[in-house]
């Protein structure tokens, strides 16, 4: 018997997710069914693909090396499938769209409608997740597309980036902290200033910003979202830099004071990301106009001080 493209999907995602109850689910089956297929595929090649533990799945060497096989091919797949669709240039499936913490919460309001008014035909699953997760997801095919805040690496997959629009960093300080006008990054306590946890592109932003010195990592205090370090700055407890994007959401507590800050100030571009083999490349092109055009149109995000 043949491997089959179901079991190599199978198993591409119990590779993805370390676990064979969740590939199950992320394969519309049920795990009886996966696993069997999984025993089947193992009995042809003569050796297991994966270790079963008590936490999960963990893939064998052998097992490694068949499913980096296995993903060419089924991403091979994937393409045959959108050109015999009509080259329509989207999947027949939803569109699996991965974004970052410190973006997700703050644009996605704005431009998700604009996604769906644009592309009705198109169904979208949205994801959130750090950047170094999403840029995996993009390689081994979790996901199709994802919008980050940093530059694409260069030692992945190959990646096609188009930039969005620039996103000024902002600072957060207690009402009574900085008279009001812009604050430079240098007139900064570095001990004062709050960060995301580690594995955050904005945390490594703004520790390259503020040119803190030091370990970062050895800090007492570390937030999982931007939402709690602005209730710490609310406080009195310290001062943070945040995304301009953010300002609306994050800032509106009256015990909060917004500070521009002064030249040279800081920032970053956020951009969408794609796989450069995709067969859907013409319809994320058109997704980065919506996007920047509904950013253009959008109410600025809130005024500073």
């Amino acid at each position: 018997m043949e491997i089959s493209l179901k079991q190599m999907r199978y198993a591409v995602a119990v590779a993805r997710t370390g676990h064979f109850g969740q590939a199950a689910q992320d394969c519309s089956v049920t795990q009886p069914a996966l696993s069997q297929q999984i025993l089947a595929l193992e009995a042809q090649c003569g050796m297991p693909l994966f270790d079963r533990l008590k936490s999960g799945a963990q893939l064998t060497p052998f097992g490694g090396e068949f499913i980096r096989r296995a993903r060419e091919v089924v991403e091979l797949a994937d393409t045959l499938s959108a050109f015999a669709r009509g080259h329509t240039g989207q999947p027949g499936r939803p569109l699996r769209f991965g974004l970052i913490p410190t973006v997700a919460p703050y644009l996605l309001p704005q431009i998700f409608p604009a996604l769906t008014a644009n592309f009705p035909t198109l169904e979208f699953t949205i994801s959130e997740n750090r950047t170094d997760a999403l840029i995996v997801g993009l390689g081994d095919g979790s996901i199709d597309i994802a919008l980050i805040g940093t530059e694409a690496p260069n030692d992945g997959p190959r990646l096609v980036s188009a930039p969005l629009f620039d996103d000024p960093f902002m600072l957060a300080t207690s009402a009574a902290e900085f008279p009001e006008g812009p604050v430079t990054l240098a007139a900064l306590h570095p001990e004062r200033i709050l960060l995301l946890d580690e594995g955050h592109c904005f945390r490594d932003q703004t520790i390259a910003a503020c040119r803190l010195d030091g370990d970062p990592s050895s800090r007492t205090f570390a937030a999982t979202s931007l939402s709690t370090i602005v209730e710490f700055v609310a406080n009195g407890q310290g001062v943070t830099l945040l995304p301009q994007i953010a300002l609306r959401k994050e800032a509106t507590d009256p015990r909060i004071a917004i500070h521009p800050l002064g030249s040279p100030g800081a920032g970053r571009v956020l951009s969408l990301v794609w796989r450069e083999a995709t067969p859907f490349g013409t319809t994320f092109e058109k997704m980065v106009g919506v996007i920047r055009a509904t950013r253009r149109s959008h109410t600025p995000d809130l005024a500073v001080t």
